[in-house]
């Protein structure tokens, strides 16, 4: 895997920290997204400049995330991999009685949705290039039904999402990773999810390199991980 470049979002913490340091120590050149560079600027550091460097970019926003992807081309010449991994998570009830401001729900849709959209829209042309390999962070809440829940509704989206791009990338030679994990430990559980079994945020990292240390001619479709205890 040496010096081969992979782009993920959501890099600052959790997942894409885990998978940031794990590429890293796998012989990958990274360039860390967050929404702000200063956030990933420390990881960056520890990772070594010449082989990570942290960008700022609201993956909401197609200027600002086509951008990310056009510096990491031009400071590292190529783009072998793109983790659309940034994501948020707020409580709704589609009732009103958790959150009467529905309002609220617009920066989830547009980060967990849009965002893995426009991540890809952004990326592709370049992993077309190198015959590379995209990733999404989906979710088991992408496949089973999750009560009151509208983060399960943008994960659902997600799933689709990584199928149609799946459909569309045939003859590119560009593979399309959708990774599920089950309940994680991660700074958007709540109280009483924290009570729960529970992953690392290493333990996605892992099944991330898992995709990603394939042969060219095998596309490992959709990983789904679980803790154990976990039913759905």
């Amino acid at each position: 895997m040496d010096d081969r470049v992979l782009l993920i979002t959501g890099a600052s913490r959790g997942l894409g920290a885990a998978t940031a340091r794990l590429a890293a120590a796998s012989g990958f050149k990274v360039a860390l997204v967050a929404r702000k560079a200063e956030s990933a600027a420390s990881l960056a550091a520890e990772l070594g400049d010449d082989r990570a460097v942290a960008l700022g970019a609201d993956v909401g926003d197609w200027p600002s995330i086509s951008g990310a992807v056009a510096a990491t081309l031009e400071r590292f010449g190529r783009l072998d991999a793109a983790f659309a991994n940034a994501g948020i998570g707020i409580g709704t009830s589609f009732f009103g009685t958790d959150d009467p401001d529905p309002r609220q729900w617009e920066e989830m849709v547009r980060t967990n949705v849009l965002g893995a959209a426009y991540t890809a829209r952004a990326a592709l042309p370049a992993l077309k290039e190198t015959a590379g390999h995209l990733l999404i962070t989906g979710s088991v809440a992408g496949r089973y039904i999750r009560n009151a829940s509208l983060y399960s509704v943008t994960k659902w989206a997600v799933t689709g999402m990584a199928g149609a791009i799946r459909e569309e990338a045939v003859g590119t030679g560009v593979r399309v990773t959708l990774i599920n994990p089950g309940l994680t430990d991660t700074d958007i559980l709540t109280d009483e999810q924290r009570k729960k079994p529970m992953l690392a945020a290493d333990d996605i990292a892992r099944a991330a390199l898992y995709a990603l240390s394939q042969p060219p001619s095998v596309d490992v479709n959709e990983i789904m991980v679980r803790p154990v205890g976990q039913v759905l």
